[in-house]
């Protein structure tokens, strides 16, 4: 079992910046595939950002050149910085982490979310 805890959100002004934290209770580099999802209200949740284990990224396209994935491997420890926030990145974001074997999920967990505010 893996335990995922988010931190970091908050209200901010459209321009501004965040940086979202997601700790967690299993060694990182042996999970598959860390991201960061949102979900606004009356939308479906959607990826943002994530990162293979072999250091690949990807990123939603609303959010390519804003926002940055990056992990702290010591502090078990993934982030998303969020720059020049829009009233469109107003959402709950989640932590994630999947195992996978030979190309298939086998394990997906979720952290409890995050609220974070833009106002227009």
């Amino acid at each position: 079992q893996v335990q995922l805890v988010e931190s970091g959100g908050g209200l901010v002004q459209g321009g501004e910046s965040l940086r979202l934290s997601c700790a967690s209770s299993r060694n990182i580099a042996s999970i598959n595939v860390m991201g960061w999802y949102r979900q606004a209200p009356g939308k479906q949740r959607e990826l943002v950002a994530r990162i293979l284990s072999g250091g690949t990224t990807n990123y939603a396209d609303s959010v390519k050149g804003r926002f940055t994935i990056s992990t702290d491997y010591a502090k078990n420890t993934v982030y998303l910085q969020m720059n020049s926030l829009k009233p469109e990145d107003t959402a709950v974001y989640y932590c994630n982490g999947k195992l996978e074997f030979r190309g298939t999920t086998v394990s997906d967990y979720w952290g409890q979310g995050t609220q974070v505010t833009a106002p227009s």
